[in-house]
């Protein structure tokens, strides 16, 4: 049988919109879309890049409650509104991955209000970063 975790991070949105900031299981971990937030001070920045940067500090904080890091990351999906903003936020994402290099989506759709810019969805297995890796290249040019 297996075992499932629920992680609430404490946001009203949760409660209200009835879902879990962090889903594991077993070693599969599923981060919910995950804006730039601080969930400190409560403050956002209005910088799109910034805004990612918070967003991966708050999705790394909800994998290490599940005992996992961005390096056991498989799947990301990036969601940015404006599309002149994708190149300075992947960018961004590229240094965060540098090496894991999981696979990855970038949606260019509007998100729940305009201050809004950036918001990351994660998929996650524990352990992955110290599993066996083979990478492979091919040429798909032909």
């Amino acid at each position: 049988m297996a075992k499932i975790v629920k992680v609430k991070s404490g946001s009203p949105y949760e409660e209200r919109e009835s879902y879990s900031r962090v889903v594991c299981v077993d070693d599969w971990i599923f981060v919910s879309n995950t804006a730039g937030r601080n969930y400190v001070t409560r403050e956002m920045s209005t910088d799109p890049v910034e805004q990612l940067r918070q967003a991966m500090k708050n999705v790394e904080g909800a994998l290490a409650a599940v005992g996992a890091t961005l390096a056991d990351v498989v799947r990301s999906r990036v969601t940015i509104p404006n599309v002149e903003h994708a190149s300075d936020v992947m960018a961004a994402v590229g240094e965060v991955f540098r090496g894991v290099d999981p696979a990855s989506t970038v949606l260019c759709s509007p998100l729940g209000g305009p201050e809004y810019l950036v918001e990351v969805e994660i998929t996650a297995y524990r352990g992955a970063s110290a599993s066996a890796q083979e990478r492979i290249v091919v040429d798909l040019s032909a």
